[in-house]
């Protein structure tokens, strides 16, 4: 694959590595405080048959980090841009938690330009009658105080060298019991040095303190209403079993003209493609066959 540094219209830069042979193409987007090394145990299942585009969203990986713009349709803006310099015209997109927010925003805003979205986050809100949380406008109040005092305060770990770092990180997934060979690459390339010589996650934190405070706000409903094409619901595990965000999920689906839902089980949320890249790259693969690549 050939990694390039872009520089949008938009003036942000945002890294990416893509291989166009020519056919569909698929857009992978990664979960947030990740980056686009979370895909690499899946890209060889899809190497011949497709055109990947694999990016690090901004504020991630090897992509710029600006003061601001980190709402997600500030980042499916970025991903419209971005597939215009490839000369990229419709694609499937897979998308990651935040990937599948950006994912929905995309598809949302540029309808005629998404074949179908494979969608392993987006799956509820936070706040309301499709949220985890619909309480009084006053406990909702509250509770976004209590988070964004905690937000705030939130500081990353800090490492004295790079095996270190990802050593942490690596210890982190073993007590999660979901560490395997496939998780290493996507942990080397997760860290980036402090002025003063540390390394720490390469998601800034006044990206994450925006991102969140917006995500907060998100009404993904809305979203749903305006998408055209198929959408692949994938619940991981804590999102199966949480009957009120299947329940939420369900009503979502039903927003989309054609929509399934496949809860991948023992799967952990963000973390199922690395998990389980061969069966992750079947359901990718077997969905886009019997549902989009047959109609189109």
């Amino acid at each position: 694959m050939i990694e390039q540094l872009f520089t949008l219209k938009n003036r942000v830069s945002i890294n990416v590595r893509y291989s166009i042979p020519g056919g569909e193409t698929i857009l992978f987007l990664h979960f947030s405080s990740g980056n686009s090394h979370m895909w690499d145990s899946l890209i060889p299942y899809f190497t011949n048959h497709f055109n990947l585009i694999v990016p690090d969203i901004r504020g991630h990986g090897k992509s710029d980090s600006p003061k601001e713009g980190y709402h997600i349709d500030d980042m499916a803006a970025d991903m419209n841009l971005l597939l215009k310099e490839l000369g990229i015209k419709r694609c499937h997109i897979v998308g990651s938690s935040l990937g599948a927010e950006i994912a929905l925003s995309f598809a949302s805003s540029y309808p005629d330009m998404v074949k179908s979205i494979i969608c392993e986050g987006a799956l509820y809100n936070e706040f309301g009658p499709y949220g985890l949380i619909n309480d009084s406008e006053e406990i909702k109040t509250e509770t976004i105080d209590k988070r964004r005092i905690d937000l705030m305060n939130f500081t990353r770990p800090a490492f004295n060298t790079k095996d270190d770092f990802v050593n942490a990180m690596k210890n982190d997934f073993k007590k999660q019991g979901i560490w395997n060979e496939h998780f290493l690459n996507f942990v080397k390339h997760n860290m980036s040095k402090t002025e003063d010589g540390y390394f720490t996650n390469c998601f800034p934190l006044l990206a994450r303190q925006e991102y969140i405070q917006h995500y907060w706000d998100v009404k993904f409903e809305e979203y749903y209403k305006k998408v055209k094409c198929p959408i692949l619901m994938l619940p991981s595990d804590d999102e199966w079993h949480n009957l009120k965000a299947r329940e939420i999920m369900i009503k979502f689906s039903t927003l989309v003209g054609k929509s399934e839902i496949k809860h991948i089980e023992g799967s952990k949320h963000a973390y199922m493609w690395m998990q389980f890249p061969k069966l992750m790259s079947t359901v990718v693969h077997d969905y886009l066959k019997r549902k989009v690549l047959s109609i189109d």
